[in-house]
């Protein structure tokens, strides 16, 4: 029997040949990334185990990146980042995105493949359960807490379950108007949010091999979701091609064997996708956005690591371009890369800032988490009391964008900007015939 391409990277991590579902075995850690939320409290556990004087394992292993409360008056959110910013110097650690200076990059999910951390076949433990977006470059990643993050840090190593695998192969083309983050929220609905529990899910088909490295990061972002320890999709020429223009780091492309044994897999036609909205309070209350225009809205947030990308910008600026939107559209670039590319990339001679602006859309923020977790009272694009958010984000909790008292409603890019126009829910596709 075979192996998956997620056993595969455990195996060669760890110096095994061969390693199955359920054994327990010790992993080398490629990369640890931490972030101003979890980051003090991982160097917290760091200094309590191994003592204040030393060394984490590999310099050039840990990458710290600010990026969740950064652009508020909140003074506990500054000394946190003040408690990385002394570490970093103790340490003379060289991958840290400073706020204070030019340094600064913005949402570490982007943030690491922007910069070149993200390589195939390597491992990744991040303070974030989001680190599983990375799978999408054929790498192993996945979220840890502050304390087996702290152990990282001193050891390199982290004691691993091999997941089992459930499998997802999608054939054909999506119609227009269908995206990655229709695919994930569909597969979400069916599934659960339970459905993958500590289970790897490995994405495959022609389906997904046409998609670009970003929507396939869409889609490995929200694994989480349903409950799985990692998403991944093989690389292929595309991947590779991203990450060369990254880094000139040497990396080793896995993929899964013909005859590699699966929990389960789900098989999906392309064509059969359509626009899709998850419903409050779960990304599992999945519905199709034609069924659901019912549903009014206060606000639309296009933004986060899962829908702030490049890409998803293009996506809201197509749908936008010569219209109006009637509810406060909050355009939130995930990092700097992203916002200097709002104002060169264009459509038809308009750049994209120029067609959020003109569609009169609030002007795009400084590049952040923002809202995505909620955040201080001053959090560009928090929640207020009783509104109803419409959003490219990842999940829809009660709070999870600020009151407890508002909704949110997790959709594509698409989607979110469709909506915008209406103040209503509304399926894209009526506005890209």
């Amino acid at each position: 029997m075979g192996m998956t391409i997620t056993e595969k990277i455990l195996a060669a991590a760890a110096g095994h040949d061969k390693v199955k579902p359920g054994e327990n075995i010790w992993v080398n850690a490629d990369v640890l990334m931490t972030h101003d939320v979890c980051g003090p409290g991982t160097i917290g556990v760091f200094k309590r185990e191994f003592g204040n004087d030393a060394k984490v394992w590999d310099k050039e292993g840990v990458v710290i990146i600010p990026d969740h409360y950064i652009f508020t008056e909140d003074k506990t959110c500054h000394r946190n980042v003040d408690t990385l910013r002394e570490f970093v110097k103790e340490q003379e650690l060289p991958y840290f995105y400073d706020p204070a200076d030019e340094t600064y990059s913005g949402v570490c999910h982007v943030t690491l493949p922007e910069k070149g951390h993200i390589r195939p076949g390597e491992v990744l433990f991040g303070t974030d359960s989001h680190t599983c977006t990375h799978g999408a470059l054929g790498m192993f990643a996945t979220g840890i807490g502050n304390t087996d993050a702290g152990f990282v840090m001193g050891t390199g190593k982290l004691l691993i379950k091999i997941p089992p695998t459930i499998k997802f192969v999608i054939n054909g083309i999506f119609p227009k108007g269908v995206i990655a983050k229709d695919v994930i929220l569909k597969i979400i609905g069916d599934i659960g949010v339970d459905g993958a529990t500590y289970c790897a899910m490995e994405f495959a088909g022609t389906a997904i091999e046409a998609l670009s490295v970003e929507e396939r990061m869409t889609i490995c972002n929200m694994a989480i979701e349903a409950g799985g320890k990692n998403g991944i999709i093989a690389p292929d020429a595309k991947t590779i091609e991203y990450v060369r223009s990254r880094t000139d780091k040497a990396f080793n492309c896995f993929h899964s064997d013909d005859d590699a044994d699966y929990q389960a897999v789900y098989e999906y036609k392309a064509e059969e996708f359509v626009p899709v909205v998850a419903l409050p309070f779960s990304p599992d209350n999945v519905k199709a956005a034609a069924a659901a225009g019912d549903v009014k809205l206060d606000r639309s947030y296009i933004g986060s690591c899962t829908g702030g990308k490049l890409t998803d910008f293009v996506f809201a600026a197509e749908l936008l371009k010569g219209k109006k939107v009637c509810i406060d559209t909050y355009i939130v670039p995930s990092t700097v890369e992203v916002a200097d590319a709002l104002k060169k990339v264009s459509i038809d001679g308009k750049t994209l800032a120029e067609i959020f602006v003109e569609a009169g859309c609030l002007e795009p923020s400084l590049p952040s988490c923002a809202a995505c977790l909620g955040g201080p009272v001053d959090t560009f694009g928090r929640c207020n009391n009783g509104e109803v958010c419409v959003s490219t984000t990842n999940r829809n909790f009660p709070g999870r964008m600020g009151s407890k008292d508002s909704k949110t409603i997790l959709a594509s890019p698409y989607t979110a900007a469709a909506s915008a126009i209406t103040a209503c829910l509304t399926d894209p596709r009526e506005y890209l015939k």
